[in-house]
């Protein structure tokens, strides 16, 4: 009897033993660093709630491999890691809330929610809180303000030329447009990278392709731009998309941060009335933020090739 206690006992202890191990090193495994930026460390953690905010944006991403989706997730916290290094270098101001909130609008009509509240409950499902995504946002907001204040005397706009062809103007097309942004090293290697793309684009859709090639912040979104008139694109864009039909890509377009290539979803003519001012300041602002994401690109990746990427 005494044996059988003593047994017991023995096996409660070393049931106890492996009980604490194991949880030790499942917790070593789950706060495991991957990657570290300058002194920003990024864990498998945090990549894995990046998985789910990407996925609660962009719900295409759930047709993805898991090893895909943590790619994408990681080289997303990769941006905007490198984008906070340079937004504390330069001690940007707090963001306004009211732009913010203007923000988290645009994105719950864009995955079909109504309202705030709708928005607050869809991340629920997901264990995500608002207050996450907000963070998020900010970072965004004051990379756009860093970038605004060092281009925008660069910016270049021919307003006598917007104001002639407005007035010219009877109809115009309107594009529902995505955008996949990529680099490469030549004219060979842009042409293999497109034919990934393209082949991508067949297997897994333009969003989800986006997602994985577009170095474009639109990439957490799936690369939608949604409906663009052609007067507020530039000459050199709009010429290629008036060679292709709906459902068709682009050429890879040569602008300064890279290729660019454009999925036309769909097509169509408006003819209306136009409203001067307003058309005006549209284009003028399109146009504006071309150039300044233009610019964005060329200075973040300025940005990376100066810090030192440490991956595990």
């Amino acid at each position: 009897m005494i044996k059988d206690i003593n047994l017991i006992y023995k096996i409660k202890i070393f049931t106890l033993i492996f009980i604490i191990a194991f949880n030790s090193y499942s917790y070593s495994i789950e706060n495991k660093i991957i990657l570290k930026i300058d002194n920003n460390i990024i864990t498998n953690i945090d990549v894995d709630n990046e998985v789910i905010y990407l996925k609660t944006l962009n719900p295409n991403l759930r047709d993805l491999k898991a090893k895909k989706i943590f790619e994408i997730a990681k080289n997303s916290l990769i941006r905007e890691n490198i984008k906070k290094i340079e937004i504390k270098r330069n001690q940007l101001n707090a963001v306004n809330q009211e732009y913010i909130e203007n923000i988290i609008e645009n994105i719950y009509k864009n995955i079909g929610l109504s309202s705030k509240q709708e928005f607050i409950n869809y991340l629920k499902t997901s264990n995500i809180e608002l207050q996450n995504i907000e963070n998020k946002l900010v970072v965004e907001a004051q990379w756009n303000e860093l970038i605004f204040k060092k281009f925008r005397y660069k910016i270049k706009i021919d307003k006598l030329k917007i104001s002639e062809e407005i007035k010219s103007t009877k109809s115009i097309n309107s594009y529902f447009l995505y955008e996949i942004l990529f680099d490469a090293k030549n004219s060979i290697d842009a042409k293999e990278k497109f034919n990934q793309i393209i082949k991508s684009i067949d297997e897994n859709g333009v969003e989800n392709t986006a997602s994985i090639f577009s170095l474009s912040d639109s990439s957490k979104t799936g690369g939608k731009l949604g409906w663009i008139k052609e007067s507020s694109l530039s000459k050199k864009i709009s010429n290629e998309l008036k060679n292709i039909q709906a459902k068709q890509t682009t050429r890879p377009i040569l602008i300064p941060g890279g290729f660019l290539i454009l999925y036309v979803k769909d097509i169509k003519k408006i003819e209306e009335e136009i409203d001067f001012d307003k058309e005006f300041s549209q284009r003028i602002r399109s146009l504006q933020n071309l150039q300044l994401n233009q610019y964005s690109n060329i200075y973040f990746n300025k940005i990376k090739k100066n810090l030192t990427i440490y991956e595990q």
